[in-house]
């Protein structure tokens, strides 16, 4: 359960952001990951997470035109997850395996980012077209 719920709530994210606008989508997730930026901020690693948020407000702010970089920016947050897992300061200070889920929930929405931020029917369409051009062999199921 430790890694499904993650996942899941990472695909959730995905398939919710289908419901918003196109046009609004990539700055809508811009700003997201910017707050997850700023997550840590009391997290034990001092002037660390000032260079980290500072960091992450940058990418933010360059994923306000680019998928690319909200993509990079969650995977810089998964690190930043991965390290405070290890160092014992969850993100959520009454839930030890919050920044683990959070590692496995943030590569996720940034593989989803990365695809171009695509609501699940393109998504879906682009799947099904490129598999409809395939040619049958035998074996394959009529």
């Amino acid at each position: 359960m430790i890694v499904i719920a993650p996942v899941l709530i990472g695909l959730t994210y995905a398939a919710l952001n289908s419901l918003i606008p196109a046009v609004h989508r990539r700055p809508f997730n811009a700003i997201m990951v910017a707050g997850a930026g700023a997550a840590y901020l009391s997290g034990g690693f001092g002037v660390w997470e000032l260079l980290f948020t500072t960091a992450m407000t940058y990418a933010a702010f360059r994923g306000l035109r680019s998928w690319r970089w909200i993509g990079v920016a969650w995977l810089m947050h998964t690190v930043w997850d991965v390290l405070h897992h290890v160092y014992g300061k969850p993100i959520l200070p009454f839930a030890a395996h919050s920044s683990l889920g959070c590692a496995i929930c943030d590569p996720v929405i940034a593989l989803w980012c990365l695809a171009g931020g695509r609501s699940v029917p393109d998504l879906w369409q682009s799947w099904a077209h490129r598999t409809a051009g395939r040619r049958a062999y035998p074996g394959d199921a009529a």
